[in-house]
């Protein structure tokens, strides 16, 4: 009896300390203080033991797993990006491309996985030698403790919600089950209020150009030219000017560098990004405009079917005006097509990897290594700087971004392989700015250093959200602009600059001028929505729907004092304004037409290895309605007259597999092209839809057709459709 008593104790206590334990211990560990995060764990951590306790090991096992998977998926995207996951998040991890594309450079945190797979391996062999039915019963209403906690934890944030971030308060299983639980009560209320429909919210203050201030130059700016620099994932803590400005806590140097050179120039410290995803950033700094706050087509894709709007963007205006303009990334253009959203709003030339011919001095699955990129960059100044015209440059590094990118000796230096990456781009930045000015080119250059989203920081408040900008110009400028701005404004400011007349179409203010009131603004990052009135209320909305009011002079801040928190209309309110910032370019949502195809020979790899760098068409992240259907035409026509390409086409949502019959390494020759017409409805709303063209060969490819055309179904059954929008011109070729 003892022997019984002894094992099934035994087989509780391993249990206990999978899903007790451990999430505890790892918890204490990082540094993840809030009480209601330990209560969080201990709530979803004591109901998996009244669940799994006395189940087959066969049963238990799979419920473990993802556990520890969950939990490991959530501390590493805390550490990469300084946000949780989200439901559309775990469908990465269903893609084992993409798992080993991001872990390539290995774990920020061995030791976690490791201490998982003791604790489960543990569980095992106790639960291998012992038998189910042989252990005790737990009390029949042991179920009652974890629920209360639980309960209790609810109570807490109702009452008053923690100021900490999501991972400090929530497990990942418990805050995926409040999201749903919260969705249904919407939906509920949404039934009961049936017909009844909120008040519109007022935009203006959001979407208005403002020219109104006072301006900080008494005439025209003197640069000749204007270089944007957008450093992948930066946020704007790392500029130790904005750290002192903002009184910030955070004290690591981690650009030491570029904190140097912001001495220098005119900081912003209170810069607010209002999106992750790099397409949406460059697209609100470009064209003046807010990106859609959700997973809905980026705008830059469906700016493709504009011919007025995209030639108010900044690159645009800039070339009206006689600049040469030039874009150079550091990774492939194709994915979210950068390669045709970039000439259209106004670059003359377009440039990514390709036109590295440099050896890099890392491989790094994403695109070229910071250093290689920046010395590439230089080159390319250089050109540049031969010919007559003025020129806008603007380049985007990719060494910062998720599984980070630095040497051996860098990596040895610092403490995380995130840390090592962004001392590695602040050494390749000054090299670069050092270089320009050896070459006097920042006497005629307007310099504009700033990031695409902030890959955030662990314990410091809205650091998803804080950006920065600085600014280098021939005139001086005060070292400290106060206000809130934010990319929004980078287009006009940058036009104001020059004193070039800033299109109506465009939003925000001018960095160049000072203003006396405070202004509207808005950013959703981490699961969260954020605005502020610009009357000193600070308003955050969580993925509860619950929204916290605070006075705030500003946006960013360290600290802000807590003033109480609603639901209901107002916060749905709040929903509606970002709601309203994100209408679509598109006439209607239901009629989306776009064209991926060009006369471009695109070169074709030997093998393909990875579904995102070699990927040769740009169409992602797409938005189809429900109750619409979608419909896809392609040609392909290989270059090589004695070699056949091989083609395959994916299709994915939220980067995970579609089933589709869609073909799969087909022989393509330019006697036998590849031509396809398929469709498919879409009885459910689908966001982050993308489609996924690989080929491998000898030689290169023509993609003379790749259009994506959704439509309602009553109106996809009329071929004739088409026909009609294409003669009213309607439908635009990228």
């Amino acid at each position: 009896m003892n022997s019984i008593f002894s094992r099934s104790s035994t087989s509780l206590i391993a249990l206990a300390s999978c899903v007790l334990l451990v999430p505890i211990t790892l918890r204490l560990a990082l540094g993840w203080s809030d009480p209601l995060g330990y209560l969080s764990d201990l709530g979803i951590g004591g109901l998996l033991v009244v669940l799994l306790h006395r189940r087959p090991w066969w049963l238990a096992l799979p419920v473990l797993l993802a556990w520890s998977t969950l939990m490991l998926a959530s501390i590493e995207l805390v550490s990469a990006v300084g946000r949780m996951p989200n439901p559309s998040d775990l469908h990465y991890l269903f893609d084992p491309q993409f798992v080993e594309n991001s872990t390539s450079g290995g774990f920020a945190h061995p030791w976690l996985a490791a201490i998982q797979l003791v604790a489960l391996a543990l569980w095992l062999v106790v639960r291998w030698t012992g038998h189910p039915s042989r252990q005790a019963r737990l009390p029949r209403h042991a179920w009652a403790l974890p629920v209360t906690l639980l309960l209790v934890h609810s109570a807490v944030q109702s009452w008053r919600p923690s100021e900490a971030d999501q991972w400090n308060v929530f497990n990942l299983p418990h805050q995926l089950v409040a999201a749903g639980i919260v969705a249904g009560q919407e939906r509920a209320q949404q039934w009961l209020d049936g017909d009844a429909v909120d008040p519109a919210p007022p935009m203006q203050g959001l979407t208005r150009l403002d020219l109104n201030g006072e301006k900080l130059l008494a005439a025209s700016g003197t640069a000749r030219n204007v270089l944007i620099i957008a450093l992948e994932g930066i946020p704007g803590a790392y500029v130790k000017a904005n750290r002192q400005a903002l009184n910030s806590r955070y004290q690591e140097h981690l650009m030491p560098h570029l904190s140097a050179w912001a001495e220098r120039g005119m900081n912003t410290p209170d810069y607010v990004l209002h999106s992750h995803q790099t397409i949406r950033g460059l697209y609100a700094m470009l064209c003046g405009d807010y990106d859609k706050l959700d997973d809905g087509t980026p705008k830059g894709v469906e700016m493709l079917n504009q011919t007025q709007r995209n030639q108010a963007c900044l690159p645009a205006q800039l070339r009206q005006n006689g600049f040469s303009t030039h874009f150079l990334q550091g990774a492939g253009l194709r994915f979210m097509a950068k390669d045709r959203i970039m000439p259209h709003i106004g670059f003359d030339t377009t440039l990514g990897m390709d036109w590295f011919t440099r050896p890099a001095y890392l491989q790094f699955p994403w695109g070229m290594d910071d250093k290689t990129f920046f010395e590439g960059a230089l080159d390319y100044v250089a050109q540049l700087q031969q010919a007559d015209k003025p020129w806008m440059l603007t380049l985007l590094t990719v060494g910062t971004h998720q599984p980070y990118s630095a040497p051996d000796d860098y990596l040895q230096r610092y403490d995380t392989a995130k840390q090592a990456a962004v001392g590695y781009l602040d050494d390749a930045l000054e090299s670069f700015l050092a270089g320009l000015e050896r070459q006097g080119i920042l006497d005629s250059t307007l310099v504009v250093i700033t990031s695409d989203e902030s890959h955030g920081i662990d314990d410091v408040r809205l650091a998803s959200s804080w950006g920065f900008n600085l600014t280098l110009a021939p005139e001086p400028l005060p070292r400290i602009k106060n206000g809130v701005y934010g990319h929004v404004d980078l287009s006009a400011s940058i036009l104001d600059y020059f004193g070039f007349a800033v299109p109506s179409s465009l939003s925000g203010r001018s960095m160049f001028r000072d203003y006396q009131t405070g202004r509207e603004i808005m950013s959703f990052t981490n699961g969260k929505l954020r605005y502020h009135d610009g009357k000193g209320r600070f308003t955050e909305c969580d993925f509860q729907q619950r929204c916290r009011d605070y006075t705030s002079e500003g946006f960013i801040a360290d600290h802000a004092n807590y003033a109480g928190q609603f639901s209901g209309q107002r916060a749905r309110l709040i929903d509606a304004r970002a709601a309203a910032l994100g209408q679509t370019l598109s006439p209607t949502p239901l009629n989306q037409h776009y064209q991926f195809g060009s006369a471009d020979k695109i070169p074709l790899p030997a093998q393909v290895t990875n579904d995102w760098t070699d990927n040769l068409i740009g169409a992602q992240y797409l938005e189809m309605p429900k109750g619409s259907q979608t419909r896809v035409s392609l040609t392909i026509r290989a270059l090589e007259p004695e070699h056949a390409a091989y083609i395959s086409l994916k299709a994915k949502e939220f980067e995970r597999d579609v089933p589709m019959d869609l073909p799969t390494d087909v022989a393509v020759t330019p006697e036998q092209p590849l031509v396809m017409n398929i469709s498919f409805d879409n009885p459910q709303p689908r966001k982050a839809f993308s489609f996924h063209l690989l080929g491998h060969g000898v030689g290169a490819i023509e993609i003379s057709d790749f259009s994506v055309v959704t439509e309602p179904l009553d109106q996809a059954d009329q071929p004739e459709y088409l026909d009609d929008m294409q003669d009213e011109g309607e439908v635009q070729s990228s």
